[in-house]
C-alpha cells in the first residue's frame, strides 16, 4: 500500500522540467507580445507621418533646420543681439537665397523646356544603339501585360490643373516652414526649458540637455563641413564644365553643390543631367560620356575618402548602409524634402541612441 501511495503521489507531483518548459513558453509569449506592441506602434507612427505629411513635413523641417542654426543664435545673443532679431535676419536670408536660386534657374530651365522637342530628337538620334534593346523590352511588356492603345495628348487644362495642385500646397508648406523656423530660433531656450520640465529626476533633465546640445553641435558641424566640401565640389564641376565646353558652366557648379547635400541620389541626378546636356552639346556619344564619367570619379573620391575622413575627425561616423536606408525610407515617405532631411534625421537618431544606450567598451571576439 505504501508503494502504491508513493507511486500515485509521484505521478501527480509537478515535474520540475515541465515547470521550466512552461516558464520558457511564458517568456516567449511575453517577448512576442512586446514585439507585436512595438511593431503596431511603428506601423501607426509611419502611417501618421505619411498621411499628416502636409503639416508634419514643414514643421519637422523647420525644427531640424532651426536646431542646425541654433548655435548662431546663441553666439549672437552673447554679443547682445536679441534672439528675435537673429531669427528674423536668418529667415530673411534663407528666403532671399531661395528667391535668388529660383530666379537664377528660371531662365535656363525655361530655355531647355522650350527646346524639349529638339533636345528629345537629338538624344534619340545619339542613343540609336539602344533602339533594339528598348524595342525588345517593349515587345516583352506587350506580351506580358498586353498592348495599350495610343494615349490622347494632354489638353492645356489637363497640364495646368496638376501644376496648380502642386504649387498651391507647396507655397503653403513653404510659408509654414519659414514661420516655424523663425519662431523656433527665437524661442528655442524657452522651448528647451519647457521640454526639460517634463522630466522628473535631475539625471533625466541633464541627459536631455546633453542630448539637445550634442544634436545642435553635430548638425551645425555637419552643415559647415559639408557646405565647404560641396562648394569646392561645385567649383571643380564648374571649371570642368567650362573646360569641356558646356553652356553656362556656372549653373552646373551650383547644381552639383546643391544636389550633393543628398548622398547617392544627388550625384546620380547630376550625372544624368551632364549626360543629357552632353548628348545635346557634343557631336558623339563617346565624347558625351566623358564628363559624367569624370564626375563619377570626382564624387567617388569625395564621398568615400574626403568626406568620411573629415567628418570622422569632428563627428560620429555615419554608416553608409544606415545613410542609404534612411535615404530610401524618407524619400519614400516625404519625397525630395525627405531626402534632404534623411542625413540630419540619422544624425539626431544616432546622437540620441548613443546617450540612451552608451556603447560597451568591452572588446568582443572577432
Amino acid at each position: 500500500m505504501e508503494l502504491l501511495r508513493a507511486a500515485r503521489e509521484r505521478d501527480h507531483a509537478p515535474d520540475g522540467d515541465g515547470l521550466a518548459a512552461l516558464g520558457n513558453v511564458d517568456e516567449v509569449w511575453s517577448a512576442a507580445a512586446q514585439m507585436a506592441t512595438i511593431g503596431i506602434f511603428v506601423i501607426v507612427l509611419v502611417a501618421c507621418l505619411y498621411f499628416c505629411r502636409p503639416i508634419l513635413l514643414p514643421v519637422f523641417a523647420g525644427v531640424v533646420v532651426g536646431m542646425t542654426l541654433a548655435p548662431s543664435v546663441k553666439v549672437a545673443r552673447r554679443w547682445g543681439v536679441p534672439p528675435w532679431v537673429t531669427a528674423v535676419v536668418l529667415g530673411i536670408a534663407l528666403i532671399a537665397a531661395t528667391g535668388a536660386a529660383v530666379t537664377w534657374f528660371a531662365a535656363p530651365v525655361s530655355e531647355w523646356i522650350g527646346r524639349a522637342p529638339e533636345i528629345g530628337a537629338t538624344i534619340k538620334q545619339k542613343l540609336y544603339v539602344l533602339d533594339r534593346p528598348l524595342a525588345a523590352l517593349r515587345e516583352l511588356q506587350d506580351a506580358v501585360l498586353g498592348s495599350s492603345g495610343p494615349a490622347a495628348g494632354p489638353s492645356q487644362l489637363g497640364i495646368v490643373t496638376p501644376v496648380l495642385a502642386f504649387v498651391t500646397p507647396a507655397a503653403v508648406e513653404l510659408l509654414l516652414f519659414f514661420v516655424v523656423l523663425i519662431f523656433f530660433l527665437a524661442t528655442q531656450m524657452d522651448f528647451r526649458r519647457y521640454m526639460v520640465s517634463f522630466f522628473a529626476t535631475r539625471d533625466a533633465k541633464l541627459r536631455f540637455i546633453r542630448i539637445a546640445n550634442e544634436i545642435e553641435y553635430s548638425l551645425a558641424s555637419y552643415l559647415a563641413v559639408v557646405t565647404v566640401i560641396n562648394v569646392v565640389l561645385g567649383v571643380i564641376t564648374a571649371v570642368g564644365a567650362w573646360l569641356f565646353g558646356f553652356p553656362n558652366p556656372f549653373l552646373f557648379g551650383i547644381i552639383a553643390a546643391v544636389l550633393n547635400y543628398i548622398p547617392y541620389i544627388g550625384p546620380a541626378c547630376v550625372v544624368v543631367i551632364l549626360l543629357a546636356v552632353g548628348l545635346v552639346t557634343f557631336p558623339s556619344l563617346g565624347y558625351a560620356l566623358i564628363p559624367p564619367a569624370c564626375f563619377v570619379v570626382l564624387t567617388t573620391i569625395e564621398g568615400h575618402i574626403v568626406t568620411p575622413t573629415i567628418l570622422g575627425r569632428h563627428l560620429l561616423t555615419l554608416n553608409p548602409l544606415a545613410v542609404l536606408l534612411a535615404l530610401a525610407f524618407w524619400s519614400w515617405l516625404w519625397g525630395p524634402m525627405g531626402a534632404f532631411l534623411a542625413v540630419p534625421i540619422t544624425i539626431i537618431g544616432l546622437v540620441t541612441l548613443s546617450h540612451l544606450f552608451p556603447p560597451d567598451d568591452s572588446k568582443l571576439p572577432g
